[in-house]
């Protein structure tokens, strides 16, 4: 499943390991891509969007 969320406070290139860390922490298969111009981050992940937006929000960065 992919999972889409716009995502608040990232600017820089330790703000995408994080976010791509927080998620693969609960899904090592995950596939994660983050756009850090439109602050979109797509998961290819059998994570449902509540618990990958949790994972997102426990690195201090606000999910929209």
């Amino acid at each position: 499943m992919t999972v889409e969320l716009k995502v608040e406070g990232m600017d820089c290139q330790h703000c995408v390991r994080a976010v791509t860390g927080a998620i693969q922490e609960k899904d090592a298969a995950a596939k994660v891509e983050v756009d850090l111009a439109t602050g979109l981050v797509r998961a290819e992940t059998s994570l449902p969007p509540a618990v990958v937006a949790e994972a997102i929000e426990a690195e201090g960065y606000k999910v929209r």
